[in-house]
């Protein structure tokens, strides 16, 4: 009787469980296809290149005059996020992202002025230790003036923008872990109480994430999470570790095109 159970089994997963697997497979890649989204992030802008994260602000407005001119749409960062969580539709062929990370002074006196010009979303992910505090930031009613705009969503990037690998290398463990629980539950808890928001997206402070942290952020509230990784986000992308196209200056004419085609060269990040 236990021989013909479990020959029956072993039927049962010849017939059933492989074919779903390699469906699901195909599944995936086809997903993975289908949906070829490249999220561009800025920093900060200028007349002039002041360091190698600044664009000029000609460039940047250059670069939203390509997008309108050659049928791209720039949708909301949630509008994908939403398509990873299962909550709508994959985002229509075409759609690129806009994002900037930090809070530069600049975000204000450069950026939003083209964003109102073209009408685009932009998400904006901030460290709060920074606002109405560094030279180079924003301040909050800087930041409340931008909320009202409708344009912008405004969204986490830790406390102070650690660099994790630093922080693990010098704390013991459990030292290491509280300042990680720190960083992402202080920064949303400010922002939130600042901004009157709700935060629950994250970008990785230079890039750096592991698995670990992941589900550290997923713990903290965060639903989705965002690298700097130079490729396009695609359906079988994991929603903690979504790539993005870190621009600098020489970013534009025909690089820029070729970073929208997803035909990017891979190049070292320098902070």
């Amino acid at each position: 009787m236990k021989t013909s159970l479990l020959t029956l089994s072993m039927l049962v997963f010849l017939l059933f469980w492989l074919p779903i697997t390699k469906g699901e497979l195909k599944d995936r890649k086809d997903n993975a296809q289908a949906v070829q989204v490249p999220i561009l992030l800025y920093h900060r802008f200028g007349l002039s290149v002041a360091d190698s994260m600044t664009i000029t602000t000609p460039v940047f407005e250059s670069h939203l005059k390509y997008l309108k001119e050659n049928g791209y749409t720039v949708i909301p960062l949630r509008q994908l996020v939403n398509y990873y969580l299962r909550k709508g539709p994959p985002p229509p062929p075409g759609s690129v992202v806009i994002a900037a990370d930090d809070g530069h002074k600049s975000i204000y006196t450069d950026m939003l002025p083209l964003v109102k010009k073209y009408h685009i979303p932009v998400t904006l992910f901030l460290y709060p230790s920074a606002i109405s505090n560094a030279s180079y930031a924003m301040t909050w009613d800087q930041l409340r003036e931008i909320k009202k705009t409708g344009l912008f969503d405004l969204q986490g990037h830790t406390y102070w923008h650690p660099n994790f690998k630093k922080e693990k290398k010098k704390l013991p463990p459990a030292e290491y872990e509280k300042l990680v629980d720190m960083q992402f539950r202080k920064s949303k808890d400010k922002l939130e109480k600042e901004l009157d928001i709700k935060v629950d997206m994250l970008a990785w402070p230079f890039g750096i994430y592991d698995e670990w942290l992941a589900d550290k952020a997923a713990k903290a509230g965060y639903v989705a999470a965002f690298t700097i990784e130079r490729r396009h986000a695609n359906g079988s992308d994991n929603v903690m570790m979504l790539p993005r196209y870190l621009l600098i200056n020489a970013d534009k004419g025909k690089a820029f095109e070729r970073i929208l085609a997803g035909s990017a060269s891979e190049r070292k990040i320098i902070y």
